[in-house]
């Protein structure tokens, strides 16, 4: 059984868009494989971006509220299908005590949570809707059309594809084969964001139209970024001349190449930001980069140089370990 939102991100269920967001920051940059390198932490990152995607949405936070781990099967027009049912069902005379028309038949709603058929291994067939609603109403009940359900899969991008977006064929498996899709990547796209694409989920009953097909991003780890939420964070090596003396260095970024200022006098771990060289945002500012010196030395050094070296530390007052 999948593990509550709420208690993966740490949180009370009645907590404010900010609390779930401070939970996700504060854990995200502790579990994040760029930084931890324990075998679960990949994981467990996966799990707490799955948790903020669904928490950080109030509408999908909603549907996860009322119908739990399987709200992602549940289609997003459930109350008016079951009225409809249910009306149909008193239409033809039948009853089910405790269901609002309802009748005899296989159990579809167990203590007010729906249970479903469950998916193929690729978590990608959908749901079987003569099942549920079968089980709702009745097997002999009288079924109007019903229209198919939402699916949703998942799509692995690297950082630069999410940046810039674009067009792309992506191909999902399931027990009935193969099918491609033409997916529009929207710039910017998020870990855990999902892409919709209209009428390509679940099949609906007699000619109803069909669900959607939702696919949820997923970026693959990079060596270079590391993302929280749609700031980027690199690490710029320099020189130590470069961090003494200060100079202009190119710093990496999903978009290419920009230029930053290393101010003089700059140690190890100092960040410096890039306002808006972020991850782009289609509804708002785009996010920021951050570039954290990180100072090198040379492992093998030229006579003249290791004279220059020495002949700094003969002159040089400077001692980092008596410094704060």
């Amino acid at each position: 059984m999948a593990r509550d939102y709420y208690q993966v991100l740490g949180v009370a269920r009645d907590a404010t868009s900010e609390e779930i967001q401070q939970a996700f920051r504060s854990q995200a940059r502790k579990f994040h494989p760029d930084i931890n390198k324990d075998p679960g932490a990949e994981e467990r990152f996966k799990e707490l971006n799955d948790a903020y995607g669904v928490l950080s949405d109030p509408a999908t936070r909603r549907r996860y509220d009322r119908f739990g781990e399987d709200f992602r099967r549940v289609p997003e027009d459930y109350d008016e299908r079951v009225a409809a049912g249910a009306g149909a069902r008193a239409r033809a005379g039948g009853g089910r005590p405790g269901w609002p028309g309802g009748g005899g038949g296989g159990g579809g709603v167990d203590g007010g949570r729906v249970r479903f058929v469950s998916d193929s291994a690729e978590g990608f067939e959908g749901v079987d809707f003569e099942d549920l609603f079968g089980g709702m109403f009745g097997r002999g009940a009288t079924r109007g059309p019903v229209p198919g359900a939402d699916q949703e899969a998942e799509i692995r991008l690297s950082v630069e594809e999410a940046f810039h977006g674009g067009k792309r064929g992506i191909t999902l498996g399931g027990p009935a084969g193969q099918r491609t899709y033409d997916v529009t990547i929207p710039r910017g796209v998020t870990d855990g964001q999902r892409i919709r694409l209209a009428g390509q989920g679940g099949r609906g009953s007699r000619d109803a139209p069909p669900g959607d097909l939702y696919l949820r991003v997923r970026l693959r780890p990079d060596p270079r970024f590391r993302l929280e939420g749609r700031d980027i964070h690199v690490v710029l090596p320099v020189t130590p001349s470069e961090a003494a003396l200060g100079a202009t260095v190119p710093v990496p970024t999903p978009g290419g190449t920009a230029k930053v200022t290393v101010p003089g006098g700059s140690s190890s771990g100092r960040r410096l930001r890039l306002r808006g060289e972020g991850m782009p945002n289609p509804r708002g500012a785009a996010g920021d980069l951050y570039a954290e010196v990180r100072v090198m030395v040379p492992t093998d050094v030229t006579d003249r140089e290791r004279r220059l070296y020495e002949e700094l530390a003969d002159v040089s007052s400077f001692d980092p370990r008596k410094q704060g």
